[in-house]
């Protein structure tokens, strides 16, 4: 018998046990996941970049745990020894259109407490001397970690701690009393008192197993990346980032340089046909369905139908890709990027066809769901588990004797 199950082992799941552990040390605390490792997921396909929450709406639940999580992300893996560079980034305007839409994000960043200036293109050209640009906002909170490393860490603590991580145990059902939860898995059935759905790409499933009723449904989306041939890894220096289409809720192709080295070169931004679909030959036709039967999905499609349809055209064609590499970075020639990795974004859609736009978490009977925590999450990761916990404990008066 737990006093809390967490369901899902990715970094807000492990977040969220270290916390329960830091605020309740004699709590028995289990952590399921499916998988035969921790971040196996979103997490463990993370471009690995410590946001500074620039881009959210000022009070929200992404611009502040960014902010703090930003700070806490750094103090962490410095704590404890993992490799973490806060190298800055630049967010450029290439083109005069957006120009004023550079100057919006350069306010909201201000209302949202940041550190940030506004530079010219020499001073630009200083940070990037490759960029193609006319004005930037300079970034310097901003960072590179990665993010598998940082769970491995986390899980270390929490075992330390005498938490329970359970690999191989699939979530088959869950019964959700009035006295307790019982969660059967693969492996057997786990009891306990509490539990926390940190389910990510199967976060609405879950809810569904527990009876939980919401106007949420999780729609993958793959992030598809080249990589900068080393050889020419010298041109790109950090981050660099363009300004974001206001019509498309992802940020363009952007250029990451990894902790060890690497530059990844993108995302392009498609509906992946299977929930942990990473390559573009990966369907699932239950999950398929899911999606197209979906009402929601069609009211999205049909706001965002040509940015949409760009986006798919660029995944086929490296030639149209290349057009957005060289908006930005000109220097970058078709022969010099070859296929990299790509991550499935759990983003939560909402019956009208509108993407939730913040984190979304919600009680249950005996619960506490996390139904929409994609970027910036693994940033946000520790004070969302802060959150989490605090939420527990308004809602279900929680016994700090545990």
């Amino acid at each position: 018998m737990y006093d809390y199950i967490i369901i899902g082992g990715g970094i807000v799941g492990l977040s969220t046990g270290m916390e329960l552990l830091n605020r309740f040390p004699a709590a028995k605390v289990a952590i399921l996941e499916k998988e035969s490792h921790v971040a196996a997921h979103q997490t463990g396909h993370n471009s690995g970049v410590i946001h500074s929450g620039i881009y959210y709406k000022p009070g929200s639940y992404k611009a502040r745990l960014a902010k703090k999580g930003s700070e806490s992300m750094t103090k962490f893996c410095r704590d404890h020894e993992l490799e973490v560079d806060i190298c800055g980034k630049v967010i450029v305007a290439s083109e005069d259109f957006e120009l004023p839409l550079l100057e919006n994000l350069y306010q909201r960043g201000l209302e949202n407490g940041l550190g940030i200036r506004m530079i010219g293109k020499s001073e630009l050209h200083e940070i990037e001397p490759h960029v193609n640009g006319m004005k930037a906002i300079h970034v310097p909170m901003a960072g590179i970690v990665n993010y598998k490393h940082v769970s491995e860490k986390m899980a270390e603590i929490i075992r330390k701690k005498g938490g329970d991580i359970l690999l191989n145990h699939k979530v088959l059902s869950i019964d959700e009393t009035a006295q307790e939860v019982i969660v059967e898995t693969s492996k057997g059935e786990i009891r306990g008192s509490y539990y926390i759905n940190c389910g990510g790409l199967h976060s609405d499933r879950i809810a569904k197993l527990a009876q939980l009723k919401t106007d949420v449904k999780i729609v993958p989306f793959r992030g598809e990346y080249y990589m900068l041939k080393p050889e020419k890894s010298s041109l790109v220096k950090n981050l660099i980032y363009p300004v974001p289409n206001p019509n498309f809720p992802f940020l363009g192709v952007h250029f990451t340089r990894m902790i060890n080295g690497s530059i990844d070169v993108g995302p392009n931004a498609v509906l992946s046909f299977k929930r942990e679909g990473y390559k573009k030959t990966d369907i699932n036709l239950a999950d398929l369905m899911e999606v197209i039967s979906y009402k929601g999905f069609w009211k999205l499609a049909g706001k965002y139908m040509k940015e949409g349809m760009d986006e798919m055209i660029r995944s086929v064609s490296k030639e149209l890709f290349m057009k957005n590499v060289q908006k930005l970075m000109p220097d970058i020639q078709k022969e010099d990027i070859v296929p990299g990795p790509a991550g499935v974004r759990a983003q939560a859609l909402k019956d009208d066809g509108s993407l939730v736009d913040d984190f979304f978490i919600i009680p249950g009977k005996r619960s506490i769901h996390v139904l929409n925590a994609p970027s910036p999450a693994a940033t946000a990761s520790i004070e969302i588990g802060k959150e989490i916990v605090t939420k527990m404990e308004g809602t279900f008066r929680l016994d700090s004797a545990v």
